[in-house]
């Protein structure tokens, strides 16, 4: 890890002071490692961004999962049992969402701007579903606050952002962790120069989690025949709940 953290703040250093693009863009970062690899053996991964800036300024880092649809059920017992009873539908919802700065963002940037750039999970808009649109505005901010929390349970998302780290005057540095419930995909990092609570520069780079192994197999099978992959799933669960029975009858 230490050969990985020094060969990349090589790398930015050597960019920083050769590269005239820098002069231009005034931000510019790189990560360690851009693939997490999950196999069965996964339990999580760290993921290093390093970067550096042309002029003075804070740095804000996002780290965004794939959005989808995101339902969030309210269960309620109803005669003796516990069942779920309203829903309401959050489409283009990040399935992961992670933050670093150099600053609290409330000190970098107005209220307005961290709106707009979801900078934090409470900045982020929450969109209805087609099928909820019907619901009052109470309702709607009632279940948002229940996703946010079953995320942050979780772990995916982040309960307070970490910290993005200076070595020196361009140069600058940030460790998020990715833990071993995270959703493949494609995950984009966003990198914001903040100046005078302005953005004055910005960059974008994609962060790829993949499956590999028996586990890329097992997901690639489940994805393409689900039909195949639900009845095969029961059928193994009968052989294993009759060879116990077997077993325990025996003794």
């Amino acid at each position: 890890m230490k050969l990985r953290l020094s060969l990349s703040i090589l790398m930015c250093q050597i960019f920083a002071f050769t590269s005239p693009a820098l002069a231009l863009n005034e931000v510019v970062a790189a990560l360690d490692n851009p693939l997490v690899s999950i196999d069965t053996g996964f339990t999580g991964s760290k993921v290093l961004l390093f970067g550096s800036r042309e002029v003075e300024g804070d740095v804000v880092v996002l780290v965004r999962g794939p959005s989808h649809t995101e339902v969030v059920r309210k269960q309620e017992r109803i005669f003796g049992v516990w069942a779920n009873n309203d829903q309401v539908s959050f489409s283009d919802t990040p399935s992961f969402y992670n933050i670093a700065s150099s600053d609290d963002v409330s000190n970098l940037v107005s209220a307005s701007t961290a709106q707009r750039l979801e900078l934090g999970p409470e900045y982020l808009n929450a969109y209805l579903a087609p099928e909820s649109k019907s619901i009052s505005n109470d309702t709607k901010e009632t279940f948002w606050q229940a996703l946010l929390r079953n995320k942050k349970n979780n772990g995916l998302y982040a309960t307070k952002a970490a910290k993005v780290k200076f070595l020196g005057k361009h140069l600058f540095r940030a460790d998020f962790i990715f833990p071993s419930n995270i959703p493949v995909g494609t995950y984009l990092v966003y990198v914001y120069l903040i100046k005078d609570k302005k953005v004055i520069n910005s960059q974008i780079t994609p962060l790829y989690v993949s499956k590999i192994g028996v586990e890329a197999a097992i997901y690639d099978f489940a994805n393409r025949h689900s039909f195949s992959y639900g009845v095969l799933a029961v059928i193994i669960a009968l052989i294993a709940g009759w060879t116990a029975s077997v077993v325990f009858r025996k003794k």
